[in-house]
């Protein structure tokens, strides 16, 4: 009975680690400078914004190997902004820029269209659209923050971590404010059909409970809490079988707290994925100030602040397969 019973233990064992996989970790990519936003563009390729150096590169999703796809776009002024997430329509990159303009620097906050290797066109001003249309939350940067960068029905979603709401923005540069929320912060966007999933990071200090993903529609607007207890929330994407996956920076620093905007303590993020419960399950922790997530077949690609990219391998189980 005790040999059956060892047997048996360890056949559940065995059963728990395929339903519950173990992600293998690796170091993959070094020497990005500030990475930042992410997105899965032509051919299959991951693409990263390099805020300090104002760069797009393109990173081969099997090799990891880098190369330069477009720079020459403001870079960063105060450690955190310039070009901060990346997205395509067709084979035609945009880009979000933020916090170069008033009162930090003389560029435009918005979101550019890349023509050539170093050439752009400002095809909307945010930062203008934010100044002369405030919203009702305190606010200290009337340019306000964008952080995310989303494709939808033709044109893009943005998130204003700042100013606490999601804005639409049309190819012909119009900007509209889709929906206002409290202090929230606002920060990563996905998209599945008709419905808009949002982290929030909640406000300082961004405890677990106030590091949310949300889910809305673009007319009713009636928001829904999908999961709870990450701290300080930055992104949230879909991996094989509709499964719901989130990157949480980590625990911020305790008081006297850092300006709003700062990042999290080194070495305390997490890729988590959603439990059916609302709860999150944590994959990998002890990451070190990560930004952005990505997810290709069942492979999660992790943009960390100090530039560096983690692969995560075979992220979920069976029936949905394994990396390939």
């Amino acid at each position: 009975m005790k040999k059956a019973g060892r047997k048996l233990g360890l056949l559940g064992a065995g059963l728990m680690a395929m339903i519950f996989p173990t992600a293998a970790t690796a170091q993959w990519v070094t020497g990005l400078e500030g990475g930042s936003g992410s997105t899965v563009g032509p051919g299959g390729a991951l693409y990263v914004t390099e805020s300090l150096a104002g760069r797009i590169s393109r990173v081969d999703p099997k090799t990891g190997v880098v190369t330069t796809f477009a720079e020459g776009l403001p870079p960063a002024i105060i450690g955190i902004g310039g070009a901060i997430d990346v997205a395509f329509i067709g084979r035609t990159a945009y880009v979000l820029v933020t916090l170069v303009g008033a009162p930090i620097g003389s560029d435009v906050d918005g979101i550019y269209r890349v023509d050539g290797p170093n050439t752009f066109t400002v095809i909307a001003d945010i930062g203008e659209f934010s100044a002369n249309n405030p919203p009702t939350t305190p606010f200290d940067l009337p340019n306000g923050l964008q952080y995310a960068l989303e494709t939808y029905r033709g044109g893009f979603l943005v998130t204003d971590g700042h100013l606490n709401r999601v804005l639409r923005v049309a190819l012909d540069g119009e900007v509209t404010e889709l929906i206002a929320f409290d202090n929230i912060v606002p920060t990563g966007l996905e998209v599945s059909g008709n419905t808009i999933y949002m982290a929030e990071a909640g406000p300082v200090p961004h405890l677990p409970e106030d590091g949310k993903i949300v889910a809305f529609g673009p007319k009713s607007l009636i928001v829904s809490e999908v999961a709870s207890g990450a701290p300080l929330l930055v992104d949230v994407e879909f991996g094989r079988g509709r499964t719901l996956f989130a990157l949480s920076q980590g625990e911020f620093p305790p008081p006297p707290f850092p300006p709003a905007g700062s990042p999290a303590l080194p070495d305390t993020g997490a890729l988590v994925r959603v439990k059916r419960d609302g709860t999150f399950t944590i994959i990998q922790d002890q990451l070190n100030l990560p930004t952005s997530l990505e997810i290709i077949h069942n492979r999660a690609y992790v943009v960390t602040l100090t530039g560096e990219i983690w692969r995560f391998d075979d992220i979920s189980g069976p029936p949905y397969g394994l990396s390939r």
